[in-house]
């Protein structure tokens, strides 16, 4: 740890600081020999920030333009839900095309652009000319075209009623997705090849192997992971199928509709500050350690040890709590999924008693241990397939269950209506408002999990910054979908939280039962569209084993843990195995208060959202204060918003650490009580305890493992 590294256009850190210096000169020379490599001579001026960059293609994508010159077409063909559901749809979907995109980009940044990729990436000399040449004109002609389009907008607005554009305008669109087709074909050739050989790795090197060496640690795990696998990961548990589903009750409660439909977009903008600002940190420091080892390393040398152990401790809790939750959700949906089959609650249906109730949950941890412990290509499969069945089912309950239903809210209700009946004493719009945020701000969590994969994500100095901000934006756009899908069924708010419906009070599930029930006479889709959120709910509770077990294996390499050298082994297949049934063993303890009483759970439980968020935002906290001057970011950075959104992130967090610790109901009482403060509050003190009285004397923050 104490020597320098070097790579690109950023350092290691000399004692406490970072030198801002690179092979050859500036950060600006990295991307001069990266164009050199590709076999140009720089001669455009370098000058364009992240933030120029962006404002570029979001000029060019703008809403304003695209929306209002084929607004009519959307009035044409489906009209309104058309362009409500279809939005998020085209939206989840041009996510992907950019994504991969954005993986050959970071490969080759030259402005030639889609069609030099077509070039490089067709098997090189026989076919790569004349994929080229191809791309290259339809880019052009479709550029050409899209520029002449925008010249009839007069045409298309007061001509609705027709669909004579000119041809121009027609060649434009049908070219648009051809040119995107074209990448995303180069994108499936090349999905699990590694990238171009960076400038410093030279040859077929990774850059994250690279990275992790100068970081002051050898590669033990098994780096397989492509950029799609290290988002699926993330993008798996904030599964917006888990967090909706199992908080809608809590956005029904307070605020209703409104509060769901518009808080989410409050909640998701500022968890992209939290995001952007993590993963501009990820790319600077990509390794398992994540967030405690980005604190010891922004903290500085006097501040590193104890930074390290609050930030860690933390993360580590509030990733096991999150595990608690997710599981124990799945089993209270599985008791409601045995009590909608066997008859509801008014039908004499089966109610799992809380023995049961426990019992299928240390049966879920036990098989997301037992997956976990299989070998990272498998992991990387279940990934992958878990993202699909996320993004599908979101797609298909959205659309299918406010189809069947025979009675729909009105627009109007779903964007507009606000309740206020919540039965818990509770009557400012403000503070309900507040209260119903919750249910997006959990949903939003877990995103830590790209960072805590990089040791096994190829180039993950680039790719663990991609899983984050992606897995944040595409939940964003299908969880309002699904919230939107959702809300447009709920007619009788008061009814659907009645604990003497037949779902015994679980919102979502008396929405879709009753959906199905009142077209077919039986609720049997309803309950298999539950199905397909247990299942969502299955693949969330796995992939944060995942998180949770890196998490771990990382801590205690670096001898935070008790019984440290037992957790951080790894097995033949390069799997931290002792620290996945670790894990799995205190999720499965963090649940057992439930048996004496829900709000005690409920206490450990609220630990997920803002213990969580206090572990993101410490090393966020001291990137912009402490390191402000000498943080050298890696391939992703903000430029000069770095600090901006950074001050955003944390603000964002301290708001909503006061907010969510807030009464939930009046009057107080032993039962109503938001145990939120004192199950936060007792973690710190205990973390701080055991710094002051043990841990001081041997922590020292993160230590290397390279020999010699």
């Amino acid at each position: 740890m104490a020597e320098e590294g070097q790579r690109g256009g950023y350092s290691r850190l000399a004692g406490d600081e970072e030198v801002a210096t690179a092979s050859g000169g500036g950060g600006g020379d990295y991307d001069e020999r990266k164009l050199r490599l590709l076999g140009y001579e720089p001669q455009l001026k370098r000058n364009l920030s992240l933030l120029s960059n962006f404002a570029v293609s979001f000029s060019i994508v703008s809403v304003l333009t695209g929306i209002t010159t084929l607004f009519g077409t959307g009035l044409q063909f489906g009209g309104p839900a058309t362009m409500v559901y279809g939005w998020p749809i085209a939206g989840a979907m041009t996510l992907v095309v950019g994504l991969a995109m954005a993986e050959i980009c970071s490969a080759y940044p030259t402005s030639g652009g889609l069609y030099f990729w077509s070039a490089r990436l067709c098997s090189h000399r026989r076919w790569g000319p004349f994929a080229s040449w191809l791309t290259g004109w339809l880019i052009t002609y479709s550029l050409a075209a899209r520029a002449a389009h925008h010249t009839t907008t007069p045409h298309t607005v007061t001509r609705l009623t027709r669909r004579d554009l000119p041809s121009n305008s027609n060649l434009a669109l049908l070219l648009s997705p051809a040119r995107a087709q074209a990448s995303e074909r180069s994108a499936a050739m090349t999905w699990n090849k590694a990238p171009a050989a960076d400038a410093e790795a030279g040859g077929g090197g990774d850059t994250g192997h690279a990275r992790l060496r100068e970081l002051g640690y050898k590669q033990e795990l098994k780096r397989d992971l492509s950029v799609l696998s290290n988002f699926a990961f993330s993008f798996s548990i904030i599964s917006v199928l888990t967090g909706i589903t199992t908080l809608y009750n809590t956005g029904l409660s307070f605020g209703g509709p409104a509060t769901m439909t518009f808080g989410w977009f409050v909640a998701g903008a500022f968890t992209m500050t939290v995001g952007l600002s993590m993963a501009e940190i990820c790319s600077s420091f990509p390794t398992s350690g994540g967030l405690y080892y980005w604190s010891a390393r922004l903290s500085g040398k006097r501040w590193a040890p104890f930074a390290s152990w609050i930030t860690g401790w933390f993360n580590i809790v509030g990733q096991w709590a999150v595990t608690t939750s997710v599981d124990f959700s799945l089993a209270q949906l599985i008791q409601v999924i045995i009590l909608l089959s066997t008859g509801g609650n008014n039908g004499g249906g089966y109610m799992a008693s809380k023995y049961v109730v426990i019992a299928f949950h240390a049966a879920i941890l036990l098989s997301h241990a037992a997956i976990n412990s299989l070998p990272i290509t498998w992991l990387s499969f279940f990934g992958q397939f878990a993202a699909a069945w996320n993004m599908l089912g979101v797609f298909v309950l959205m659309i299918a269950v406010p189809t069947v239903a025979t009675e729909r809210a009105s627009a109007k209700f779903v964007f507009t209506h606000f309740n206020t009946e919540n039965n818990a004493g509770i009557h400012s719009n403000f503070y309900i408002f507040v209260l119903g945020l919750l249910m997006s701000q959990y949903t939003l969590t877990g995103y830590d999990a790209s960072a805590h994969m990089t040791e096994e994500t190829k180039n993950a100095d680039r790719n663990g910054p991609i899983g984050i901000i992606s897995a944040i934006g595409i939940s964003i756009i299908v969880g309002w979908g699904y919230i939107l899908g959702i809300t447009f069924a709920v007619k009788d708010i008061p009814y659907l939280l009645n604990p003497e419906n037949d779902a015994g009070g679980y919102a979502i599930a008396e929405v879709f039962y009753l959906a199905f029930k009142s077209r077919y006479g039986s609720g049997i889709g309803g309950i298999i569209c539950l199905g397909i959120v247990a299942v969502a709910i299955y693949f969330c509770g796995m992939s944060s084993v995942t998180s949770n077990s890196r998490m771990a294996y990382a801590f205690s390499r670096d001898g935070a843990m008790p019984l440290s050298s037992v957790w951080h082994k790894v097995n033949k297949h390069e799997v931290p195995i002792n620290a996945v049934w670790l894990s799995a063993l205190i999720s499965l303890c963090m649940a057992l208060p439930s048996l004496g009483s829900l709000v005690a759970f409920q206490a450990m439980v609220s630990i997920a959202t803002i213990g969580l968020y206090v572990a993101y935002a410490l090393p966020i906290l001291f990137r912009v204060t402490l390191a402000r001057k000498h943080f050298v970011p890696g391939p992703f950075n903000l430029g000069r918003c770095g600090v901006a959104v950074g001050w955003a992130a944390v603000l964002w967090v301290a708001t909503i650490t006061v907010l969510f610790s807030l009464p939930v109901s009046y009057p107080v009482t032993k039962d109503t009580l938001n145990y939120t403060p004192v199950a936060v509050g007792g973690l710190f003190l205990l973390v701080l305890s055991s710094w002051l009285l043990s841990a001081r004397h041997w922590f020292k923050g993160p230590i290397t493992n390279l020999d010699g």
